[in-house]
């Protein structure tokens, strides 16, 4: 009696999502000739052995944990080392949200490895980056903001992405990025034309006279597409996007995946309880409860699928099709609107 334990599956999935979504993991590559380990999991400040790290790099730490990530993997390399493979190597097999490399030059090799891993291979990570003037991706957050004074010391814009990495970790869906302040920063090289540079995909920081905030949160994405609407530019919507992914993803994966004869009742079976798992989804206000939100065969798909090995179903109706399933494939689609947050307001007042 396997099938039913699907729908309390996802129904934990659902009840579960504001508080996972806030803690999500932190992957920090350092170079340290300290220790002789390869890798460190915290789950807080106070797991962490000052003398695993140089000075530096525990700052970094402590840094990403000011966001309340609820874990961070540190992945260490020898100051020798001439790139970042072998630790991205290790992390290809973990599970993590966010990347950050206190100590990164350049990041073309690590935007072409996280375009590669979410493009092809269908990870969900996403990483913070310094200037990544070039990687117009949504798995790549381009922070910009340069001098960033903190006590006595002065951060450069690689150093303090571990800052923002743990920020993006931390927060939870019922929030954005936007205007989230640090209260620890006094001062920034403050950019010429803020709106300019969020309009080209930059994370940047903004001094509103108050405190120091992030301006808007935003991904490196500019150049949308039909497929890639400006939806995709937001931090947030991309963070549910890809908890919906792993949800559905890992769920099949353990409960259908070779145990299922692929048949259209053990269809409608998956859908239902997809279905339901949006629904709990919306009453968090994560999905819009005003939308339908619904998974179903995509029928389109399916069709051709059988007109590719020489079926003919252009006397078939939508129906039919979605009943004639194909081979081992389950071909899916879904309509759902992730709610943002508010961030902007046009008020007219008329006197």
């Amino acid at each position: 009696m396997g099938l039913p334990q699907i729908n309390i599956e996802f129904s934990g999935k659902a009840v579960t999502a504001v508080e996972r979504s806030a803690r999500g993991i932190v992957a920090i590559i350092l170079k340290d000739d300290t220790g002789t380990f390869e890798t460190k999991e915290y789950t807080s400040i106070d797991e962490i052995e000052a003398t695993d790290w140089i000075a530096d790099n525990l700052d970094y730490i402590k840094k990403t944990f000011m966001g309340t990530p609820s874990k961070v993997i540190c992945e260490r390399l020898d100051t020798t080392a001439e790139d970042y493979n072998v630790a991205l190597t290790r992390l290809g097999s973990r599970k993590w949200n966010y990347l950050t490399i206190p100590d990164l030059a350049n990041a073309t090799d690590i935007e072409t490895w996280i375009k590669s891993k979410r493009d092809n291979d269908k990870k969900t990570f996403k990483a913070v980056l310094p200037n990544a003037s070039t990687a117009d991706h949504e798995g790549i957050i381009n922070f910009t903001t340069s001098n960033i004074k903190v006590g006595d010391k002065t951060y450069t814009t690689a150093e303090y992405c571990c800052r923002i990495a743990g920020i993006l970790a931390g927060l939870p869906f019922t929030r954005s990025a936007t205007y989230y302040a640090l209260p620890e920063i006094e001062s920034i090289t403050e950019s010429a034309t803020p709106d300019a540079d969020i309009d080209a995909g930059q994370l940047i920081l903004v001094n509103d006279g108050e405190k120091i905030k992030i301006g808007r949160g935003v991904n490196s994405l500019v150049s949308t597409t039909v497929k890639k609407t400006e939806d995709f530019q937001k931090i947030k919507i991309i963070e549910v996007m890809d908890m919906i992914k792993d949800d559905i993803r890992d769920t099949f994966n353990n409960y259908y995946v070779g145990k299922v004869n692929n048949i259209y009742d053990n269809q409608v079976l998956f859908f239902t309880s997809v279905n339901a798992y949006c629904k709990g989804l919306a009453g968090d206000e994560i999905l819009d409860p005003n939308f339908q939100n619904k998974a179903d065969v995509d029928v389109e798909a399916q069709r051709l699928a059988w007109e590719g090995v020489g079926t003919d179903t252009s006397g078939l109706k939508d129906q039919e099709v979605k009943e004639n399933s194909f081979r081992s494939n389950v071909y899916a689609k879904a309509n759902i609107k992730i709610v943002d947050a508010m961030e902007d307001l046009e008020f007219s007042i008329s006197i």
